[in-house]
């Protein structure tokens, strides 16, 4: 089912010179605007305190996500979907392992970690731009659609941590939401 959903979703590849152009740039240009994106709401007007620890919420869920998936690729060697013959690939071949989605572990740390502090307008924005990304991962056909719900699982796992562990109000919170 896994292959069968990626294929599906890869199909639309090479139909539309636009939209993979398209697909092409959210993919690899995606993460960071999604990165710049919370580090402007440093300077938020409303509820400033709070807004600043969302986004170093975010920040440590996406570090401690992309940390977890190394350990995870230690052990867990997935083929990529295109050298199984699955997907047409659309840029240049990965060297890693497929298992799990980098891009998808990333975007959903930074929307998991806003939607844990309860901001939601943020966490929609944020939420559209994730789901974009990991659309165009599979169209682009660099990752199964299991490959990015396992690395959106990771990222919420990272981000439920990083809640556990970094606590708002504490006083490196107080330390870190006080610069600049």
């Amino acid at each position: 089912m896994d292959a069968a959903l990626t294929h599906w979703i890869n199909a639309a590849a090479g139909v539309s010179p636009f939209l993979d152009r398209t697909m092409i740039a959210v993919s690899q240009i995606g993460v960071p605007l999604m990165v710049l994106a919370v580090a402007l709401q440093w300077w938020s007007r409303t509820d400033r305190a709070h807004v600043r620890h969302a986004c170093l919420s975010a920040g440590l869920s996406f570090l401690l996500g992309l940390a977890i998936n190394q350990i995870i690729l230690l052990f867990v060697h997935r083929v990529r979907p295109y050298d199984a013959g699955v997907t047409h690939l659309l840029i240049a071949p990965s060297a890693d392992w497929s298992f799990p989605s980098d891009h998808a572990t990333a975007s959903m740390a930074i929307v998991a970690a806003f939607a844990m502090q309860a901001l939601p307008r943020r966490t929609l924005a944020l939420l559209a731009m994730a789901l974009l990304i990991c659309w165009s991962r599979l169209h682009i056909g660099i990752h199964y659609a299991g490959d990015v719900v396992g690395g959106a699982g990771t990222g919420a796992a990272a981000a439920l941590a990083a809640r556990l562990f970094y606590r708002e109000n504490s006083r490196l919170d107080a330390f870190a939401t006080r610069i600049l």
